[in-house]
């Protein structure tokens, strides 16, 4: 069984380790959402393994606790926002690891532009300047659920948290752009 205190493995390796398709994709999702090693993969693959297996075996099986189940792995998988809220068996065994790996909280900073980077992000979130409603976080691996992604800021204390900061001048350029273009739009029209 194991002590108590020592973590397990939460991923398995891949089988054959010099597999040079395997290899060139890794690189890819490795530079394309800022993660440190290809170990942050392999656990996303693991975790999208659990719930394709599960879900195929629930596909199998037609009794009551398998519809119980049913519901509560796709109102998981819902909550994770994986999935539509009236998403079926079927849907699940679509996902791919890009699927998980959109839901880290590295990859969702970068995409509503709170850092200039993925990389940056996860730098952010690794310094602490990051918050989920009222916690701290810094693991740039959590997997944020529907009803936290809006939640998501930087810290108080964090010098980030004012809109003067430097790195987050070009957010604030942006959105002056972005008014001035409307302005301009209005004006074209008008004439």
């Amino acid at each position: 069984m194991g002590h108590p205190k020592k973590q397990r493995k939460k991923y398995s390796k891949p089988l054959h380790p010099w597999r040079s398709a395997r290899i060139e994709e890794e690189k890819i999702l490795v530079k394309d959402y800022g993660l440190k090693t290809k170990k942050e993969i392999w656990k996303a693959e693991s975790l999208l393994r659990k719930f394709k297996s599960h879900a195929k075996s629930l596909i199998a099986r037609k009794d009551e606790q398998s519809k119980k189940e049913e519901i509560q792995l796709l109102e998981k998988l819902s909550k994770l926002n994986l999935v539509s809220k009236n998403a079926k068996l079927d849907d699940v065994l679509t996902l791919g690891t890009k699927d998980i790996l959109e839901r880290r909280l590295q990859t969702i900073l970068y995409k509503r532009k709170l850092a200039r980077s993925i990389n940056q992000a996860r730098q952010f979130i690794l310094h602490g300047h990051v918050m989920i409603g009222e916690r701290k976080t810094d693991v740039p691996s959590y997997y944020v659920s529907h009803e936290e992604e809006a939640k998501i800021n930087f810290s108080p204390n964090s010098s980030l948290f004012s809109i003067d900061h430097p790195e987050r001048v070009i957010e604030k350029k942006e959105i002056i752009a972005q008014v001035e273009d409307i302005k301009t739009k209005k004006e074209d029209a008008k004439e």
